[in-house]
């Protein structure tokens, strides 16, 4: 088979580059992929602790939000002890916005038309420019201005587009393009279209989200339509999961969207089948257990698991690493898609796990010594 699939590829839009902290969003840059803490920030401990799990889990950006002076004031302790740039999350209180830009926020994410007047919006400008801030536009459906509202009657695509060209104009005024900009809607047909038209009238990079999306199954269900369906047109620099679930499992899914239209690769992508009365194994319970000891492996490595010869060698020949049921207890494995030998029922948990870890440290291995002969 050809190695050239033009039915694989994703345009995608070309936008202006930001950085958030270290790290690159929009042009070129790889998509990002962000969370929230759930966490009273003024509790700085549990908030560094899940902050940690985030960071485990993959997570390029964390958000945190700064709903009062306690908040801004433990965000200082917080931003020193994360890994990865953080966004502080303000709502109607500018102070807020100064406190944490000067207490080490990588970006900033308000509405500016909801912090009160132009001055103040100057003001937090002055503050995003002198600490060397990102700001992140946020419109959302369930918060439209009032005159909005009025003129449309109801939260639109049109709507949400002109709330973010009137924010992104605030901020234009102050010269000010350090920005993302995201029009968020719990409706996916509604938040689709507000992206849509959003991508066509601006250059700067957008983040992507439905919001209110529900929780782990019903959340990630409609995440990855509404997602999916926008990174499919090549639209979205960084994204958030919103889900009623552990920051963590948004970071989990964010992921696995990327992964399934292969525009990002990282940790162990599972193929596995819903399984039947064919079965050699449990496989249902085998890709839980899996997933579960799996998840600290960062290098991008592909595993079929698959409970009989139907499609289980097919598979195989397509990952790194496959095993497929057989009789009496005895499974295939396969190795780079060749079979290799074979495993026991009782052993193969630990043996497949063992594989894959070996798998990684080569592959890291080698990584570094083509690095170091670069």
């Amino acid at each position: 088979m050809s190695s050239v699939r033009p039915w694989r590829d994703i345009a995608r839009r070309k936008s202006r580059q930001i950085m958030v902290g270290s790290v690159p969003v929009g042009g070129d840059a790889p998509i990002t992929v962000q969370t929230m803490t759930n966490t009273p920030t003024a509790d700085p401990v549990a908030t560094i602790d899940q902050i940690r799990r985030c960071e485990e889990a993959g997570a390029d950006l964390i958000r945190v939000s700064c709903p009062d002076e306690e908040s801004t004031a433990a965000f200082r302790k917080i931003a020193k002890a994360s890994r990865v740039p953080l966004i502080a999350d303000i709502h109607f209180h500018y102070k807020r916005a100064l406190e944490a830009a000067d207490a080490g926020a990588a970006c900033l994410r308000i509405n500016p038309g909801n912090i009160g007047s132009a001055d103040r919006v100057a003001e937090v400008v002055r503050a995003a420019k002198a600490n060397g801030c990102a700001i992140r536009i946020g419109v959302n459906a369930g918060s439209l201005e009032r005159d909005l509202l009025e003129k449309y009657g109801e939260p639109c695509p049109e709507a949400l587009v002109e709330s973010a060209l009137d924010h992104i104009k605030l901020l234009q005024d102050q010269d000010f393009h350090e920005y993302k900009v995201a029009v968020k809607a719990s409706d996916v047909f509604l938040a689709v279209a507000a992206y849509m038209g959003l991508a066509e009238a601006v250059d700067c990079p957008l983040h992507l989200g439905i919001t209110e999306a529900g929780g782990l199954i019903g959340g990630t269900v409609k995440s990855s339509v509404g997602i999916g369906n926008l990174l499919w047109a090549g639209i979205g620099d960084t994204l958030r999961v919103s889900l009623s679930a552990e920051p963590e499992q948004e970071v989990r899914v964010g992921f696995e969207i990327l992964k399934a239209l292969g525009l990002r690769t990282r940790g162990v992508r599972v193929v596995s089948c819903p399984s039947c009365a064919r079965q050699g194994f449990d496989v249902i319970r085998t890709v839980e257990a899996l997933e579960d000891r799996l998840q600290h492996i960062k290098t991008p490595i592909s595993l079929s698991v698959l409970g009989c010869v139907v499609n289980g060698p097919g598979e195989a020949r397509e990952t790194d690493i496959g095993v497929t049921g057989g009789g009496n207890g005895k499974h295939m494995v396969y190795l780079s898609g060749v079979t290799d030998h074979h495993i026991n029922s009782d052993e193969m948990l630990d043996h497949i796990v063992s594989l894959v870890e070996a798998k990684a440290a080569e592959i890291e291995a080698a990584t570094v010594k083509v690095e170091a002969h670069a």
